[in-house]
């Protein structure tokens, strides 16, 4: 640019001059009109030894030699500045492999290892040798093999899996000095030989497209040493080490699933259906993958095995049977290589807690501080079992010697403890200490174990059931042999003389061994503060739309949402089938689906093998309710009904289908309760408003998609007894 700046400055002064001559020429033709023809100057100029159009032929000749000669040397500024670019390019790209190679050992390499990865190119030779430019030189760092496969150094950056674990990714390795497990000595040794030879194993592109899982094996070394033998479970055993686990499990997932549970599981089943490449990741506080709770107070404490509480295997009532977990371990992938399956999958981090939300960063952070990112995000952290304050307040002694049901660790801890101690005390008459007394009862008739059950209502499931058919229900537990102390208001507890007294507010006093605590769920909204999102007042659990959304890329299923139901309005429910049903949608949402929540969830209750019931809608004891029995046949339990559907989990079965005009029993019904003390089976209607809100089917099976369109109608019935026939009842 100089040269041609100092050429036009040449050249002015002679353009200036020929343009000025030109225009003088001109003025003096057009004042002489051709008077003057001979003395005209642009005759003179034409004709003249050095006249002006040479002139003009050699400016035009020197503009025109210029812009060539710019032109020139732009061009030449340009392509040796993408040389330049390219050169960088490729140290840069050079610099992964060396960064790994390179051991605290060997600092005095020629190689550069000095940056941590390639998405940081800020400081390109913090490393060995001062003296070395940092980036005025790359083609003298940088190997021959290296300057001369350039495409080869790019294709190893791109597919870092294949010679580097986990760690090595960019975006991942923070930490440089833990590469224990990551670089061996013959990648120190050799670093551009070794690494292009993984690469061509490292494209297992039959293997992953049959099967997704295979897609986390490639690398052997990688393989190895995270103990691939059992991938789920170990990679989240590991995780009890913060540092290790937090830097293996990637920073981003595309969907999140907070929760181990039910609704978390029946989600990302949703999810991977309706997008097969999804990458969803399940977080959860317990140290198992998903699995059902409702084995927990019931059929597994009928089990004959004595190690049921290590392969938590049991047998349902139709003798079929089956684990808890709803998949086994192979049917996970490694947390750590889920930002890396090509065909997705579902991982789950388990033994990690999420502290805090940040809803506008989409990130959260965990118990370790480790933070992920994600585009959609499910809540599904259900609820923890409530306590008594005179239980909290009493001291540790007594802390230690209480349960609070809930999770796997709790079934374990309890058998051991029923196998060990003289007595165990329930509190609570509701659904779970209900069938816990039942199932310890059946225990205490094969040892000398005694097992009491007290609650504030008169009769087991006050709250629920008419009190008719609660003092039934009473004396059926009884025989059980469960003793029964009803109306009973704990007023303190204390640990003393190696047992536990239990003082009631009316003078009454118990000692016992062991306290089981089954007073209700407090759903878990732990998550709400930092998020900031909106906690019901009324029913707990965290407030979402029709469509289960609290905000715009969160959703909240199962116990923890509060949600509106059309017919019933506002409400909180805490069963295994909303927790299907509410996941599965929530799941569906979350790829695009737009579904409104109308389902009318159910849920059910086994008193033995013998005696259940399914119940939905608002059952509430102190609504006005109206009976409908008939006499049972062997047909009407439990046992009889899952021999029949084929599952012990009913609502997974009934769920799937829906009630299209029911037909009637064409056998007479009675005009009322036959038998006064014998409700083998039946039918119970809870109304509001002369409307139907709730239906109990006791001992009746396999019937309640009709009891959901009862509800879902909202109509008045003048006689229920028609209605009662709907379901059959009288039917042998």
């Amino acid at each position: 640019m100089l040269k041609c700046r100092t050429l036009w400055r040449t050249l002015a002064p002679l353009a200036r001059t020929s343009s000025t001559v030109c225009r003088q020429n001109a003025r003096r033709a057009g004042l002489n009109n051709g008077r003057l023809p001979a003395c005209v100057p642009a005759a003179h100029m034409s004709t003249a030894p050095a006249g002006g159009g040479r002139e003009n032929q050699l400016y035009v000749l020197l503009v025109g030699a210029t812009c060539v000669g710019g032109a020139i040397y732009a061009y030449r500024t340009v392509k040796g500045d993408s040389q330049r670019y390219q050169d960088r390019i490729d140290e840069i790209s050079s610099r992964p492999l060396k960064t790994f190679t390179e051991e605290p050992a060997t600092p005095t390499q020629s190689e550069p290892p000095a940056a941590p990865s390639p998405a940081e190119p800020s400081p390109p030779a913090p490393d060995a040798d001062p003296a070395d430019p940092p980036s005025e030189e790359p083609a003298v760092e940088a190997s021959p093999q290296e300057a001369a496969e350039p495409a080869a150094a790019l294709i190893v950056e791109e597919e870092p899996p294949a010679a580097e674990p986990a760690e090595a990714r960019p975006g991942v390795v923070a930490e440089a000095d833990e590469p224990v497990i990551e670089a061996s000595p013959e990648e120190a040794a050799e670093p551009p030989v070794v690494e292009p030879e993984p690469s061509p194993p490292s494209e297992p592109t039959p293997a992953e497209l049959t099967e997704p899982v295979a897609e986390s094996e490639p690398p052997a070394a990688e393989s190895a040493a995270a103990e691939p033998a059992e991938p789920q479970l170990e990679a989240v055993t590991e995780s009890g080490d913060a540092s290790p686990a937090s830097h293996k499990v990637s920073s981003h997932t595309p969907y999140l699933l907070i929760g181990g549970g039910t609704a978390s599981f029946a989600a990302a089943r949703s999810i991977r259906a309706r997008d097969p490449g999804a990458r969803v990741l399940i977080v959860t506080d317990e140290l198992v993958p998903p699995y059902m709770r409702p084995p927990l107070s019931k059929e597994l404490w009928f089990s004959d095995d004595p190690s049921v509480t290590e392969t938590l295997r049991f047998k349902q009532w139709n003798g079929k049977e089956r684990s808890i977990y709803f998949q086994p371990p192979s049917f996970y992938i490694n947390a750590e290589e889920l930002g890396s399956a090509e065909n997705g999958g579902v991982a789950v981090l388990t033994g990690k807690k999420v502290v805090h939300m940040d809803v506008r960063g989409n990130k959260i952070k965990l118990d370790d501080d480790t933070e992920i990112s994600y585009d959609k995000c499910l809540i599904a952290t259900g609820g923890v079992p409530r306590n008594l304050q005179v239980i909290e307040r009493a001291g540790e002694e007594v802390m230690k010697r209480t349960t609070l049901f809930r999770k796997v660790e709790d079934f374990k801890s309890l058998d051991k403890v029923s196998r060990n101690v003289k007595s165990i005390t329930i509190i609570g008459g509701g659904f779970l200490g209900s069938e816990l007394a039942c199932a310890l009862g059946r225990r205490s008739t094969e040892s000398d174990l005694e097992v009491i059950q007290m609650y504030p209502e008169k009769g087991n499931m006050g709250k629920v059931l008419p009190e008719y058919l609660s003092n039934w229900t009473t004396e059926k537990v009884k025989k059980e042999g469960v003793k029964i102390i009803s109306e009973a208001l704990v007023k303190s507890v204390v640990s003393k003389d190696d047992k536990l007294e239990i003082q009631l507010k009316d003078g009454r006093l118990v000692k016992t061994d062991h306290i089981v605590a089954a007073v209700g769920l407090e759903p878990n909204v732990d998550l709400a503060k930092s998020a900031g999102l909106e906690v019901d007042s009324d029913f707990g659990g965290f407030r979402v739309n029709a469509e289960l959304q609290a905000r715009s890329n969160i959703w909240v299923a199962g116990d923890a949402a509060c949600f509106y139901d059309i017919r019933l309005g506002r409400r909180r429910v805490e069963h295994h089938d909303h927790a299907v049903v509410s996941g599965r949608l929530a799941g569906e949402n979350m790829t695009g689906a737009n579904k409104p929540y109308w389902h009318q969830s159910m849920f059910w209750s086994d008193l033995g093998p013998d005696v259940g019931y399914e119940a939905i809608g608002i059952v509430d004891s102190s609504l006005p309710t109206v009976g409908v029995f008939a006499k049972a046949t062997a047909k009407d339990t439990p046992k009889a009904a899952t021999e029949e559907s084929g599952t012990g989990i009913r609502s997974e079965s009934e769920t799937e289908h829906t009630a299209s005009s029911p037909v009637a029993s064409s056998a007479p019904s009675p005009t009322g309760v036959q038998h006064k003390d014998e409700y083998g089976k039946g039918v119970i209607f809870y109304l509001r408003d002369k409307v139907v809100v709730g239906i109990i089917l006791w001992n009746v099976f396999n019937r309640m998609p009709i009891a959901r369109k009862i509800i879902k109608d909202g109509e008045e019935h003048a006689d229920l007894n028609e209605v009662a026939k709907l379901f059959n009842i009288h039917d042998d």
